[in-house]
């Protein structure tokens, strides 16, 4: 079972989990601000979500890149979608500021 960490915790998931549900179910807070009320709830659609990653994870599929190459993300910045994310291995994620996690600033 692979492990992630995330906000200075370690924990266990299956394999093919959904990165979203995981950090959710293990009280990660993965939305900055009011993008805790305000999100699609995991259909790819608001960007709410994106984080650095890394370790083994699926590749991005076409929700991911899509809502990644529009304002205010950048398809250069190698940020992903946790909801459209699978774990597939051991993995590290971080959290960014701003309501789309898009900025600058580590948050965790």
């Amino acid at each position: 079972m692979p492990n992630v960490t995330a906000q200075g915790q370690t924990f266990e998931c299956e394999t093919g989990a959904n990165l979203r549900r995981v950090l959710l179910d293990n009280d990660i807070a993965l939305y900055n601000g009011n993008a805790n009320l305000i999100n699609c709830r995991g259909i790819g659609s608001c960007g709410t979500c994106a984080v650095m990653i890394e370790g083994e994870v699926s590749a991005a599929n076409w929700k991911d890149r899509g809502r990644r190459s529009l304002p205010p993300h950048t398809p250069e910045r190698p940020l992903r979608l946790a909801c459209q994310t699978t774990v597939l291995g051991d993995i590290t994620v971080t959290k960014y500021d701003q309501f789309w996690g898009q900025g600058q600033t580590l948050v965790w």
